[in-house]
């Protein structure tokens, strides 16, 4: 078995994120969030548990929906769903996600797509995983310049969603609500704490030696690598032939390291 890429170790920090939700909502350009919820699935489905079921916007084989993001948008206010994600061109401590463009609103210097239902499902979905496989303070800064989605809202809103955590491609924050603020949980392999510190334009708790991020074993492996790549081939093919080209030539390294 050759070393872990670093993005299997996301794909696997998603599916343990996952666990115990019924239903999650993946969107249309999210290959490593739809990864890591196949591989939930697959090992719910060898460890004989209950499966969750999984929506894909664009794809055909995981899209359950008949009226796209509308029918997305009425489930998730039915409380249908339970997890979903968000990404962005920025994103500060308290968890304000920023789609629309950096620099003074309106007149952005760089714009992004836009906020779509991203304030929307911020609110009615439990379990909102922030993902941005990027980690420069360029993302993570101190005050986004535009808030699309807020990470708080003040008392009296009602409000059922929200941050529930945070991942890089350097590692796992948790979302407390209470401060509001982000706390390290765990660092993937090849960082360490002054890297991330470096990497984040806000403050952020931590302890004095986080942990690593839990590496897949052998088993789970097998089934990213194999079952799960060539389900995720329908909807990202070009993404799932790059995973297993970055696989053969790790193995290759592995070769020339023996």
């Amino acid at each position: 078995m050759s070393a872990v890429l670093p993005r299997e170790v996301l794909i696997c920090a998603i599916a343990r994120l996952l666990d115990g939700v019924r239903h999650v909502a993946v969107g249309a350009s999210s290959p490593i969030p739809a990864a890591g919820a196949m591989l939930l699935r697959a090992l719910k489905k060898k460890a004989g548990a209950p499966l969750p079921r999984i929506s894909i916007l664009g794809s055909v084989e995981h899209n359950f929906f008949t009226n796209g993001s509308a029918e997305l948008f009425d489930c998730a206010g039915q409380g249908r769903i339970d997890a979903f994600f968000l990404g962005g061109g920025q994103i500060d401590g308290q968890g304000n996600v920023n789609l629309v463009g950096a620099g003074d609103y309106p007149g952005s210097t760089v714009r992004w797509p836009g906020s779509f239902g991203s304030a929307y499902l911020y609110f009615v979905v439990p379990r909102v995983i922030l993902f941005r496989e990027e980690h420069t303070p360029r993302v993570f800064v101190d005050k986004v310049d535009f808030i699309s989605a807020p990470g708080v809202s003040a008392d009296g809103v009602f409000r059922q969603g929200g941050p529930y955590a945070l991942l890089t491609g350097k590692g796992l924050f948790a979302f407390d609500k209470e401060v509001p603020g982000f706390r390290l949980e765990s660092v993937h392999p090849g960082h360490d704490l002054d890297d991330i510190r470096q990497s984040t334009g806000f403050e952020f708790a931590h302890e004095e030696n986080p942990q690593q991020t839990a590496l897949p074993d052998a088993e789970t492996l097998r089934l990213l690598r194999g079952d799960v790549l060539d389900e995720l081939t329908e909807t990202y093919p070009a993404f799932a032939e790059q995973m297993r080209k970055d696989h053969e030539l790790a193995l290759k390294a592995c070769e020339v390291v023996s």
